[in-house]
Formats: structure tokens, sequence, C-alpha cells
């Protein structure tokens, strides 16, 4: 019973906090960049959110760049950050009509000739401009308005905003599938003969035991993901690059550029190699939109030499690691 009741009372909150989010999402574009010029104050003037692990990054990452460039990017950065949250809750409500005014889908007709030939699809893609719109690709499908348009992530700590998010990414017809999970669904929707473009938001950190290589990126030598890679292949998708432009505010261009229609017949890791080296290309394009308040290269490969070490693909610490709170995290 005292389950129960605990259930009941956090369905009855998540009630409380959707209604929340869903009346401010009723909000118009302009009221709501008024917003979040408002939380711009708070987050970067007052709070300092992350703002230590901001300019590390930015300074560690563009050398050549003078205090002055960097201080113009951090704050584009804080503004932009700010956006992407009145942006996304917005999906709650927004119709389809007035989003597409807001984004620009370029080269969906691509996809759509792999669907024509029984070939599913993959994008793949990083913290940059509003990754949640991707949720909405499916609005610009012509012949396949059907396919599967989905998302993979990690769940978050709070219960109650993990279910907000999953809620705003199918408001516009995305699915949301946990990372740890992603298999068993894509083997149902190969059974049921569907066509699927599934996101890969692949520039994350990996824990220890998950680091198997180390790429150049953004001035780095940086540990990444290598999972999403075996899936495309194991699945023979048709891989995409999202690339992302926020020519102006409340406006992105997603234009799907492919990496290779022939995964398994690259080289091991050549999609992720790839794929950084765009990534990084977008980037620096345009600085300011991408998440620099996650602590990337908190992981250094002088650290993962020092304290492991790898028999037959599997990372394992040394007998001598003596870190404190040694482990995998």
């Amino acid at each position: 019973m005292t389950s129960r009741r605990a259930d009941n009372k956090n369905k009855d909150m998540y009630k409380i906090l959707y209604s929340i989010f869903y009346a401010i999402s009723l909000l118009p574009y302009r009221v709501l960049y008024g917003f979040s010029d408002f939380f711009y104050l708070i987050l970067y003037k007052v709070v300092g959110y992350r703002k230590k692990v901001v300019r590390k990054n930015l300074a560690s990452s563009f050398p050549e760049k003078d205090e002055k460039e960097l201080r113009r990017i951090e704050k584009g950065f804080y503004h932009w950050l700010c956006d992407y949250f009145v942006e996304t809750v917005k999906l709650l409500s927004v119709s389809d009509e007035t989003l597409l005014r807001h984004i620009e889908f370029r080269n969906a007709e691509e996809l759509e000739s792999y669907f024509d030939k029984g070939q599913t699809c993959a994008a793949i893609l990083g913290h940059y401009c509003n990754w949640e719109l991707l949720s909405a690709t499916g609005l610009s499908f012509g012949r396949h308005r059907e396919a599967v348009c989905g998302l993979i992530y990690h769940p978050l700590r709070n219960a109650m905003f993990d279910h907000l998010f999953k809620d705003i990414r199918h408001s516009k017809g995305g699915v949301c599938v946990p990372k740890n999970e992603i298999l068993r669904y894509l083997v149902k929707y190969r059974r049921e003969k569907r066509m699927w473009l599934f996101g890969y938001i692949s520039d994350q950190s990996p824990k220890w035991n998950n680091i198997h290589l180390w790429l150049p990126f953004l001035n780095h030598d940086t540990p990444v993901f290598t999972g999403g890679e075996r899936i495309m292949r194991k699945m023979n998708d048709a891989v995409f690059y999202v690339d992302m432009e926020r020519p102006s505010r409340g406006r992105y261009i997603c234009t799907f550029r492919l990496v290779t229609d022939k995964p398994a017949e690259l080289p091991d890791n050549e999609i992720t190699i790839r794929f950084f080296k765009m990534l990084e290309q977008t980037i620096r394009r345009d600085p300011r939109f991408y998440l620099w308040s996650h602590d990337r290269w908190k992981r250094t490969h002088e650290e993962f030499d020092r304290r492991f070490k790898v028999d037959s693909g599997h990372v394992t610490c040394k007998a001598d690691d003596t870190t404190p709170s040694a482990g995998m995290k």
C-alpha cells in the first residue's frame, strides 16, 4: 500500500510539473525568448553555472583565440543554452506548421530514397544547436511518414524530468529508446519490416571501461564511444551526419550529409573517425552553439595508461592502481 501511495503521489506531482511546462509552452516565441534573456542574466551573471568548466574547455580547445574572442563565445554559449531550454519546452504544444518555420530539414529526400530501397538509416550527431528538434524529422518526409524517427538517450537521474523530456520528444512523433535497449527495439522494427531513422548523440565522454578509441578532437586527445558504430554496422544502416546551423535566433537548418551507405565495408572505427572530423568542422564554424558546460576532457590518455590495461578488448584496472575512488567511473 505504501508503494502504491508513493506511485500515485509521484504521478500527481508529474501531472503538476507537466501542466506548468505545458502552460509555459503556450507562450509565443518572442515571450519565451524574453524569459531566456532573463535566465541568461541569472545563469551567467549571478550563478555562474559551470563557468570554470566552460572557460577551461574553450581555452584548451581554441589556444589560437585571444581572451576577448573567448569571452564573446562564452557569452554566446550561455545565451544559446537558455534559448535551448525554452525552445525545447515549446515542443510540447507548438503546431507542426509553426515548428517547420523554425527548422528546415535539408536532404531528407535522400533518407527516403534509402527507405525506398529497403535500407534503414542512422543519424550521428553531437550536442550542437538544438538536437531535440531531430525528433521532428518525420515532418519532412513525404513518402514515408510511417517511418520510425527515434533518439537513443541516456536516462536522466531525476525520474520526473526524465519523463518530461520523453514526453517532449514524443510530442512530435519521436521515439525515445534507452541506450541499453536499442538493439531489442531495432530487432523488433526489423521483424515488422519498418523503416527507421535513429539518432545517435555520439560525442559524450565514455566511462573508463568503455574507452576503446582515442581521437584528436578540438585540440585534445579525446576518448570516444564506438558502440553506436557497431550497431550501425550490424543493422547495415545508411549513416548520415546531422550538420546543424543557427543562422538567426529561433531558426535552425538541419542538413543530413551521407557518411556511408555501406558501413560494413569500412575499416573499424572509420564512421566514428569521420563523425568527429565533421563535428569539429561544424563547431569551428560557430563555437557558440556547442555544449561547453560538459566536462568533456576530464579523462586523459595519460591517466588511462597509468591506471588501466586492455586484455582481449576488455578494459580492466591494473593491479597496482591505488587511485582514490578507483574504478571504472
